[in-house]
């Protein structure tokens, strides 16, 4: 019991000092005034108190604002921090307890997971390739989609879409602002697309 209670302090401590990390990059993030900016919050490091077991909510909110910085990044045309940003989500996803979720959920999740996981790797090894992290950022839009559509959100989030992402065929993605910065384009085409849905 005590090393098991040692371990979950530790895990913590852990999930703290990422989700810290995550902070600082949300805080760095030029929004425009006025928006809504994502705030981390500490909930990684908040615990149930009957389990000792994070919320799979908690771990939800850290992909989410992982996923958001990222996208910043790439609408800054910032192929550096969108590396950065990449092995931080790739992180933020392996750290996701799934033993709070029932067996359905936890097939889904490692669907979305392992599929989003390759997605984030890459983004996060190859930083001076943007065009190559956009082509990932597509199919990584939609698992976090799909992640929010089987988790929700604590925050209000729009999906926006870009036709001409994709090579022509359109993609979506995932803002915490309501204004259209595109990941897609960056300074090409910062404000192309439109918002297609609120969560």
């Amino acid at each position: 019991m005590k090393n098991i209670m040692l371990s979950v302090i530790a895990m913590a401590f852990i999930m703290v000092s990422c989700n810290q990390k995550n902070k600082e990059e949300v805080v760095k993030s030029e929004t425009v005034k006025n928006q809504e900016e994502p705030k981390a919050t500490d909930t990684v490091a908040k615990t149930d108190n009957v389990s000792g077991s994070v919320a799979p909510s908690d771990y939800v909110n850290d992909i989410i604002i992982c996923y958001i910085n990222l996208k910043n990044k790439l609408a800054k045309d910032d192929s550096k921090g969108a590396s950065d940003n990449g092995k931080l989500l790739l992180a933020s996803f392996n750290r996701f307890d799934t033993k709070a979720l029932n067996p359905k959920q936890k097939k889904e999740y490692l669907d979305i997971a392992d599929d989003a996981k390759e997605h984030a790797e890459h983004i996060g090894a190859n930083a001076d390739k943007l065009e190559h992290q956009r082509e990932h950022f597509v199919l990584l839009s939609k698992d976090i989609n799909d992640l929010i559509t089987m988790f929700g959100s604590n925050r209000k989030l729009y999906q926006d879409y870009c036709p001409m992402a994709n090579d022509g065929k359109g993609a979506i993605w995932i803002s915490e602002v309501k204004d259209i910065k595109n990941p897609y384009q960056g300074s090409k085409m910062l404000t192309c697309g439109s918002v297609k849905k609120t969560y």
